[in-house]
């Protein structure tokens, strides 16, 4: 039983289930989160950035890890510092509690998800690998796109605290059966040493760069501010590439990038996590805010977009393993971009048969990319760096996921901060000083009407009239940019190609 690849699979979809609900699931309790703790909108993104913050930073460095000292141990490790972490979000009584062990889930889930992937590699052989890297990818995308369904039943029938204490018994699940099952793999030219001073530099430019994305919609994208971290990002980026050629064990051998493929899926990942993560975020508050639907309701209208990634990840796999990556990741942005095109006409009145139509086909497109990428990604690294292959798959995603937040989510704040004054004054309503239009736009940004308690009912329905029409301005063109992004995605895709390194898998066991 220890080693069997497809007892692996199980259990290493396990623990990355957990990871990657965490992603979503807690979106659609934002609203409850941020009523129950006082908490400003910016609060609410915290949650969201602190977790990619701590992912994104760690995730190459904690591959390494795994490469360096087995993926097992890594895994487990994993696996029960993430259910700890958010057993402990749970009983928080503060927003700034709650952030805190955001990052510590960050930390213990960037150990996790490359040692899954690293597992897998090792465990399957080339022929197998893209069926079990597709259901890894299913597992995935159900669980990112499931997380607001579950959110909503959990945030709706229980607290918004149930949403992370779900994750002890699911991590407690995970660590048993990879005591049971999982089985050691390290190459036998495996990293003996650590790059110190590499893993210090790429740690500072990633957390520079991803900083500056969160920070930038608040500082402003012209400010010195976050102007200053970009620069310190790539200074920190340019002397990390040059001590990687000097030191005798880098942390990223740069050789890696000299396979185009490899760069490619990189990139390819960042881009649609920007589209996907992106908007998703906007989503949930136009079904609670602007639809007025309950968190189960909001959750089970994202269901055709499960249920597609569900049904498309396997098919992705067998198909990307016939016909190669190209035509299934170029097919799947081209859709992407589509979807995110057809989200861009959304209205506060539109019907939930409309909707479906546009979230089924971003489930359609994401599937072939979250596979494909990912088996481009691993399978054209050697065997003894499928660890940090597999830290940048992930980082990739959580760069992208911060990146489409920051940059969506400041495209958003534009419009809403140059249409509103024009569209309060024009439904003749009361002006506005500075301070409460600040905080006017604040709430239209997550959809909410600024009413106040007293006013009039005519009134009140003009400010949630203008509120809405507002917000959704500013969705669509954030969706029209997340299309954007899916076009050049499209053309990305064309530079990639099967793993070159995909027979170096060990293939233990009977499959």
């Amino acid at each position: 039983m220890r080693g069997h690849p497809w007892l692996t699979l199980i259990t290493v979809a396990v623990g990355v289930m957990m990871v990657a609900l965490d992603g979503t699931i807690v979106a659609i309790a934002n609203p409850a989160i941020r009523d129950h703790l006082h908490a400003t909108f910016a609060d609410v993104q915290w949650i969201t950035n602190a977790y990619f913050l701590a992912l994104a930073v760690t995730l190459i460095t904690a591959g390494k890890l795994g490469d360096r000292f087995g993926h097992r141990q890594t895994f487990l490790i994993g696996v029960t510092g993430f259910a700890a972490a958010s057993g402990a979000i749970g009983l928080s009584d503060s927003i700034a509690a709650v952030v805190t062990f955001r990052v510590f889930q960050g930390l213990f889930g960037a150990l996790l998800m490359p040692a899954a992937l690293g597992l897998l590699r090792a465990t399957f052989p080339a022929e197998k690998l893209n069926m079990a890297i597709g259901i890894w990818g299913m597992v995935i995308g159900a669980s990112t796109a499931g997380g607001p369904i579950l959110g909503g039943v959990l945030v709706q029938h229980v607290n918004w605290q149930s949403v992370f204490f779900i994750n002890v018994p699911v991590g407690a699940i995970a660590l048993v059966l990879g005591l049971l099952i999982l089985l050691d793999h390290r190459a036998s030219n495996a990293p003996r040493s650590f790059d110190v001073l590499g893993i210090a530099l790429l740690s500072g430019a990633m957390f520079c760069l991803v900083w500056a994305l969160i920070k930038a919609p608040s500082w402003g994208w012209g400010s010195g501010e976050t102007w200053g971290f970009i620069i310190a990002s790539v200074l920190l980026f340019a002397f990390f590439a040059f001590w990687e050629t000097r030191v005798a064990e880098p942390l990223i051998p740069l050789g890696l990038f000299r396979s185009v493929p490899l760069s490619a899926g990189v990139v390819l990942m960042v881009l649609m996590a920007i589209a996907f993560m992106g908007g998703l975020f906007f989503v949930t508050f136009y079904l609670q805010n602007v639809h007025g639907m309950s968190p189960v309701d909001a959750g089970l209208h994202l269901l055709p977009l499960t249920g597609m990634m569900i049904v498309a990840s396997p098919l992705a796999g067998a198909a990307i393993t016939k016909l190669g990556p190209r035509v299934p990741l170029a097919g799947g942005m081209a859709a992407t971009a589509i979807a995110m095109y057809g989200m861009s006409t959304l209205k506060a009145g539109t019907g939930s048969g409309v909707m479906s139509v546009w979230f089924a086909l971003l489930g359609l497109g994401l599937a072939p990319v979250m596979v494909g990428a990912t088996e481009v990604i691993v399978g054209n690294a050697p065997m003894e760096l499928s660890g940090v292959a597999g830290g940048l798959q992930q980082a990739a995603m959580q760069i992208g996921g911060s990146l489409g937040t920051a940059v969506l989510g400041a495209v958003m704040a534009s419009k809403v901060d140059s249409a509103l004054p024009g569209n309060w004054s024009h439904a003749g309503l009361p002006p506005l000083t500075p301070a409460q239009l600040d905080q006017a736009s604040e709430a239209v940004q997550a959809g909410v009407a600024p009413v106040q308690k007293g006013i009039p009912a005519e009134i009140a329905a003009k400010i949630t009239t203008v509120a809405h029409d507002t917000f959704i301005s500013g969705m669509s063109l954030a969706c029209l940019v997340a299309a954007g992004v899916a076009v050049v995605a499209v053309l990305v895709a064309f530079l990639t190609k099967r793993g070159g390194n995909a027979e170096a898998g060990a293939g233990v066991g009977h499959i």
